[in-house]
């Protein structure tokens, strides 16, 4: 696993070795990435914005927007493997000083304080495939003010996967890529 693009690019990332987390493939990044800049659908600024990047893993899609300008990125990761690796390759990139990493779940450290103060452009929710509950996740998010007025969310899921989203999140894309769906979406306010 590598850094796709920006100042970064061609930086190798340290992975996991066990089977608990599912890493981001590179080419799904990339879609990701290429639709975020070039789409009209979602015109999105990603020079100097603040990211969260929900069940982080080992850290790619927050670096990847690191590599590209973002301001900086608050990380959440629970599992405690993955949070290892995440640090470590924070600290390969020795970009500690544009990341909060969090050990903690996403709902908890959403109700927290110490987050809920701030305001992002950019939220990226890749739970594990069988994390049910989204539509309670994007609602303690909206609740909680978390999302900028012209913020995105992504959400990767299953492609098979039937969500509800509450009424006030509006898809405006939506893409497959393998065992993967992407949906990009922003609130109603």
């Amino acid at each position: 696993m590598r850094i796709i693009s920006g100042d970064l690019r061609g930086s190798a990332l340290y992975i996991t070795k066990d089977k608990t987390t599912r890493p981001l493939k590179d080419m799904v990044r990339e879609s990701i990435f290429n639709l975020l800049i070039h789409s009209n659908k979602i015109s999105f600024q990603l020079a100097r914005s603040n990211v969260l990047d929900l069940y982080a893993g080992t850290g790619s899609f927050g670096l990847e927007c690191l590599s590209r300008h973002a301001k900086n990125v608050y990380f959440v990761e629970n599992e405690k493997s993955a949070f290892k690796i995440l640090k470590k390759n924070i600290e390969k990139l020795k970009l500690g000083k544009k990341t909060k990493i969090f050990f903690n779940d996403a709902f908890s450290i959403i109700r927290k304080k110490s987050i809920s103060q701030s305001k992002f452009n950019l939220i990226f929710c890749d739970p594990p495939f069988k994390n049910t509950n989204i539509e309670t996740l994007i609602e303690l998010i909206f609740n909680r003010n978390l999302l900028n007025k012209n913020g995105i969310i992504i959400l990767h899921r299953n492609k098979t996967a039937k969500e509800k989203l509450p009424n006030f999140f509006k898809i405006i894309d939506e893409r497959v890529y393998g065992m993967s769906k992407i949906i990009f979406g922003r609130f109603l306010y």
